[in-house]
């Protein structure tokens, strides 16, 4: 800038430093308070750093200090001068820290704007932790912290942060996967675990809905609960794993369930789980971080390859994380497999991606333009719902990613309108 542009002499950086400002600093750390106060504004009347105060760009966080503690500083550094305050700044200090002080600003007003506004989402993808579920899987070494320290007043505060107005709620991987060989702590444990989410809907009018767990892969047992969660729990639905051991969703043994459930038009949420094949194949690396993602493919392409999702049209599938690694494998389905044995006379591109897009796929850990753009290139937006995976994401995380890709009756189908679809009592809750 030229010499009429400068910022007035309190915004230029001064580079001389006083004798006295080592002494200053034996002051401060004698805990001297009169002698401190001082030493800090001799300090500012020369330009300097306030005594004792590591140099730092106002506006940027340190390991130990808040937002608020943060934008504190900033307006002491930019307006006033106390004993504590940061010094004057130079220009370019003054914009950095402006424009991180902003980018604090906008996210706070961001997550205050969602929290203002009337709520209407509806979260699809949301875990709770019954206790006799939650007994149960610690006692098998399966559990980890967010399920441990969750609350349902925490997903209050998570839903409220968010805009979200009623939560769908089931037990995370593995649910009752593990109990494979005890079929009876298997069906109580899931009788168990939805009366428990029940209570939480009477407990908290129209925050929280059931997605009930289902005893699987015990098929009578199964069949039970379904009729007890419907019948007197009035679920709004059933949350399953993507797989059980070494069956994936379109094996036959699971043939009765679909039965009972496309007969009562149900919606089926299903979670990915780790497979028998597929625990800790890279070192270090859990199966949550990249096996999930195949485990919901390989449950779709055995829905539909296996006739599965043809012969029960009636089911409303939802699959969690956008279908996993769905859109980076779909061409495969779609010419591939239809154009080779034994699927060459039994399918079509035509008819796989009729499936494809009357499937139903969260918004969970895809909130990103990348993937969720992918996504919707892929199928109509009328078949994404939003989720949030919570308590291992936020709810405002999602609502952030979206709101940068989508916008108007987009983003209300997304967030709102699409899972009345298939929820229909939540259009008067």
């Amino acid at each position: 800038m030229g010499d009429g542009h400068r910022f007035p002499p309190r915004f230029r950086l001064r580079k001389s430093i006083p004798a006295g400002f080592a002494a200053s600093r034996s002051m401060e750390q004698g805990g001297k308070g009169r002698a401190r106060l001082t030493a800090c504004r001799k300090s500012r009347q020369l330009g300097l750093r306030s005594p004792g105060r590591a140099h730092r760009l106002p506006g940027h966080l340190n390991d130990n200090q808040s937002r608020e503690d943060t934008m504190s500083e900033l307006r002491s550094t930019l307006f006033g001068c106390c004993a504590c305050c940061p010094p004057p700044m130079g220009r370019r200090e003054f914009l950095a820290g402006g424009i991180a002080a902003l980018g604090l600003g906008a996210f706070a007003a961001g997550r205050n704007a969602a929290a203002q506004a009337k709520p209407h989402r509806i979260d699809v993808h949301h875990h709770v932790s019954p206790p006799s579920w939650l007994d149960a899987v610690k006692k098998a070494k399966l559990d980890n912290p967010p399920m441990v320290n969750w609350s349902p007043q925490k997903s209050l505060d998570d839903m409220d942060q968010a805009g979200i107005a009623t939560a769908i709620v089931s037990p995370t991987t593995p649910q009752v996967n593990f109990l494979d060989h005890d079929k009876d702590a298997a069906a109580r444990i899931a009788r168990e675990s939805n009366e428990y989410a029940k209570k939480l809907m009477s407990d908290h009018p129209g925050r929280f809905g059931l997605f009930a767990m289902l005893p699987l892969p015990h098929i009578d047992a199964s069949l039970e609960e379904i009729a007890y969660s419907f019948d007197t729990l009035k679920a709004d639905g059933v949350g399953i794993m993507t797989s059980y051991g070494d069956k994936w969703l379109g094996y036959p043994q699971f043939a009765p369930v679909w039965e009972e459930l496309n007969r009562r038009k149900a919606t089926v949420y299903t979670h990915p789980t780790g497979a028998n094949c597929c625990v800790n194949l890279v070192q270090g690396i859990t199966e949550a971080t990249i096996e999930l993602g195949t485990d919901t493919n390989g449950t779709i392409a055995s829905l539909i390859f296996s006739g599965t999702s043809q012969r029960y049209k009636d089911i409303n599938w939802i699959f969690s994380h956008g279908g996993g690694v769905l859109t980076a494998v779909a061409e495969r389905f779609q010419i591939q497999m239809v154009s080779r044995p034994p699927y060459k006379d039994k399918f079509t591109r035509a008819i796989v991606d009729g499936e494809l897009n009357r499937f139903y796929y969260d918004t969970a850990q895809i909130s990103n333009a990348v993937t969720i753009g992918a996504l919707a290139k892929l199928v109509p937006i009328s078949q994404i719902v939003y989720g949030t995976d919570y308590p291992y994401r936020t709810g405002f995380e999602h609502v952030k990613g979206l709101g940068a890709v989508f916008a108007g009756t987009d983003l209300m189908a997304i967030e709102r309108q699409n899972a009345l679809r298939i929820i229909p009592r939540l259009k008067t809750a």
